[in-house]
């Protein structure tokens, strides 16, 4: 069955765009949440250090130009509205402008590869309070599936590992160990979604199509009270260790669990662990994420195709198949604590 939309609304997380906005932006993220303060403040110096901007809204603007581009060549024929969570433009803004346009219903498409509380339900939830505070003839919003395992996701990722491999030396390329990084979050939240699934399969599905590097998964930025657990292992405690065994001379990260190099991945990776590896004599080497890989922005439009035409043919690699359209009430719930 076909659908109609007149839209397409690109829903992200938002970042600070001058040293004025950092702390307000991270008192937007980190509200209602038990994160102490004084770490609240470390992570507003890894923002100082690149000038108080965080390239995600950068990276973003680049997206939905490369999209446009997308569309205006093979349609569909949409305008592309953006929304943040965290910082300008705001989702409760957007949505008043596409009130304001005309725009009656939407197709979303979270800048999150997985499913998770903060990758999915919340975004969810920050559309429907943009929604209630639009008020009568807010745009309804669809949201495109999670793409974890599409095609487009993976062949992207495969080309930017490709790239990384070919910056350490060819005669220890086929030795190098890959490591797979993603956000961690607590222990109780993984519980109650598919997170840790869907990362091990998108990790499964790229290293196998980068031959017999030995890979692992990692996690990064946690950002909870140390007696809270969140996933492990932390990606600069794993590099540690393999320091310490002694037959590892090269590591290409993976951030597999972000689709653009916004500040996670500059300070955490391209700093922190590199510092790590440095200090243990490993090599380090980092893949640039999707971010506007031709095959990544085509993979966007071939999600909004599917839903538009409502087709049957919907492309997933693996065992697990597609994501689905329209998540079920139970999906990726807020659990703060496991049941024991």
């Amino acid at each position: 069955m076909k659908n109609e939309y007149d839209a397409i609304l690109v829903v992200s997380f938002g970042g600070p765009e001058g040293p004025d906005d950092v702390i307000p932006f991270l008192e937007n993220v980190l509200r209602g949440k038990n994160v102490p303060r004084e770490r609240m403040l470390e992570v507003a110096e890894h923002y100082q250090q690149f000038g108080g901007v965080s390239p995600i809204n950068g990276q973003n603007r680049a997206l939905i130009a490369a999209l446009e581009q997308e569309l205006a060549v093979h349609g569909p024929q949409l305008p592309i509205y953006w929304g943040n969570r965290n910082w300008n433009p705001l989702l409760p803004d957007t949505l008043a402008q596409m009130k304001q346009d005309g725009i009656q219903r939407a197709l979303g498409f979270f800048t999150s590869a997985f499913s998770s509380y903060s990758g999915c339900r919340q975004y969810r939830e920050d559309i429907q309070r943009a929604q209630e505070t639009v008020g009568a003839g807010a745009p309804d919003v669809d949201k495109l599936r999670m793409f974890y395992n599409h095609p487009g996701f993976i062949e992207a990722t495969v080309e930017r590992a490709n790239e990384a491999l070919s910056e350490i030396p060819v005669e220890r390329r086929d030795r190098a160990t890959i490591l797979f990084s993603a956000h961690s979050i607590p222990l109780a939240m993984a519980a109650g979604c598919q997170y840790e699934v869907q990362l091990a399969e998108s990790a499964r599905l790229v290293s196998e199509r980068l031959g017999t590097h030995p890979w692992h998964l990692v996690y990064q930025s946690r950002s909870g009270p140390p007696h809270q657990p969140w996933l492990e292992p932390d990606i600069c405690d794993f590099i540690t260790e393999l320091g310490k065994q002694g037959d590892v001379q090269d590591v290409v990260i993976i951030p597999i669990g972000f689709v653009s190099d916004h500040m996670e991945v500059l300070f955490d990776l391209d700093t922190e662990a590199k510092q790590v590896g440095g200090e243990v004599g490993i090599n380090v080497a980092r893949a640039k994420t999707v971010g506007v890989h031709p095959r990544f922005i085509s993979m966007i439009r071939e999600l909004i195709e599917e839903r538009i035409s409502g087709t049957e043919d919907r492309p997933a690699l693996g065992p697990l198949g597609p994501s689905h359209d329209v998540c079920p009430v139970d999906c990726c719930l807020r659990v703060t604590e496991i049941k024991r």
